[in-house]
């Protein structure tokens, strides 16, 4: 794939998407008849265009600003078991004649893999639902550096002793594509996704803290006030000043909301087929036994209308359907595509390419358990906000990840906390899972509230 950017100090007109789906549309049916024209048993093709605009602003003024425009048709040619792939950026006549005929060659020199090939066409999407997933945002670079200016400057106007930034990005991505294959499926839509953030450092010398907070939609209209996000982000930096480090010993863990989502997305990945088919995952024929708790419910949503995570067919044009990926604690459900699925005996799930719109929830969580409540159901322990490095094992579950957050007492935060490790193992986490808050938060794909975990080992001092 091509991609173009620029930085500059300077704003400029921001460029308009040039095909639409008609002519996507007729790219698409062009290289799947030249596939079939070539000798292909089948073929897969997608052609896309995406714009993209990012601005960043430190210190009251413009810091970058970056347009990217990229563009690509992608071809899959199937020759029995065979299989070739191909890309280009050029969609004259010629470069999608030599792109098939590349991918063709491929798969000629490839050894047959039983696995390889295309999804039953009884199972791609035909009825397609419009999930109302692209927005459009009519901004450029000089707005948008004026949004960004003032996130930041609502978090040095919150307290004096923010005294500077990482800086504030704003940013707008819009692209569409078409995909098809031989096996009748043709089918394709527009998408979006806006974000803003800020990252504000408290204190000074030996004693500065940072954090951050962003807000993340389809839909502009969607994104939280500039304002409110750099208040908040500032009042996260400034709670963390005079952070210390606390004992070692095994104590109950609250994980911020924000952050329980990677520990959901760590379910996600140890039952997603390449990990099962690889077997190099700890939950290795999970399916149909308990992982978490009888309260725990997993749910995957993917026509939520405007949802991240939200799509009408996976990346192999298969149809998506809400299900239970794990009902009262047992796993219901893998995350599989057609690959994935041949390589275990099993069926796609829909879910090439990754999950879609996955809900954690609790059947004991209460409309009351909010923050303040999940403080006091942790009681005496540590409230997690933010982890450092990757220490998670998924062949054995073993995880330990640096961590900074709060020292709580009686349900009451003491103090922040620094330079310290905590480790289990996920196995135990989930079996172990004690609570899930009211305080639900979306990030990217996945929904969740804090998650309380009721002792884990934490190395301090």
């Amino acid at each position: 794939m091509v991609k173009k950017s620029s930085s500059a100090k300077s704003s400029s007109a921001r460029p308009a998407i040039l095909a639409n789906q008609d002519q996507f549309r007729e790219l698409v049916t062009r290289v799947l008849e030249e596939s079939r024209r070539v000798g292909a048993s089948d073929a897969a093709a997608e052609v896309s265009e995406s714009q993209g605009l990012s601005v960043n602003a430190r210190g009251g003024d413009v810091e970058t600003v970056e347009q990217t425009r990229d563009r690509s048709l992608d071809v899959t040619v199937y020759l029995g078991r065979r299989r070739g792939s191909a890309s280009t950026s050029d969609f004259s006549d010629q470069a999608l004649r030599d792109t098939v005929k590349a991918a063709f060659h491929i798969a000629n020199h490839t050894a047959e893999d039983p696995c390889a090939e295309l999804p039953d066409a009884s199972l791609l999407a035909t009825d397609v639902q419009d999930l109302k997933l692209h927005y459009e945002w009519d901004i450029d670079a000089e707005r948008a550096t004026q949004l960004a200016i003032r996130a930041e400057r609502a978090a040095y106007d919150t307290d004096k002793r923010i005294r500077n930034s990482d800086g504030a990005s704003v940013s707008s991505f819009e692209g569409h594509f078409m995909m098809g294959n031989t096996r009748g499926f043709l089918n394709g839509y527009p998408y979006s996704r806006h974000s803003l953030s800020v990252a504000p450092i408290a204190g000074r010398g030996n004693g500065m803290q940072r954090d951050d907070w962003y807000t993340s939609a389809r839909d502009p209209k969607k994104l939280a006030d500039p304002e409110a996000v750099g208040r908040y982000a500032a009042e996260r930096a400034l709670s963390r000043l005079s952070a210390k480090r606390v004992r070692t010993g095994k104590f109950p863990v609250l994980f911020e909301a924000p952050l329980a989502a990677g520990l959901l997305g760590a379910f996600t990945q140890a039952v997603s087929g390449g990990a099962l088919y690889r077997k190099s995952s700890f939950l290795m024929d999970s399916l149909g036994t308990q992982v978490f708790p009888d309260h725990i419910d997993i749910g995957e949503d993917p026509h939520v209308i405007g949802g991240l995570g939200s799509s009408p067919f996976d990346d192999e044009g298969v149809r998506t359907q809400a299900r239970k990926v794990v009902e009262a604690g047992v796993v219901e459900g893998y995350f599989l595509s057609s690959y994935t699925a041949r390589k275990l005996g099993m069926q796609t799930t829909g879910n090439a390419g990754g999950s879609h719109n996955l809900t954690l929830r609790s059947r004991l969580t209460q409309d009351t358990d909010d923050f303040r409540e999940m403080l006091r159901k942790l009681g005496t322990g540590l409230l997690v906000t933010e982890l450092i490095g990757q220490g998670v094992n998924y062949v054995t579950g073993d995880y330990s990840r640096g961590a900074f957050g709060y020292w709580v007492k009686n349900g009451e935060i003491q103090h922040a906390v620094q330079e310290i490790t905590i480790a289990g193992n996920l196995r135990d986490m989930f079996r172990e899972l004690a609570a899930i808050g009211a305080d639900r938060i979306v990030r990217g794909t996945k929904s969740t509230g804090s998650i309380l975990i009721p002792e884990m080992s934490i190395a301090g001092q």
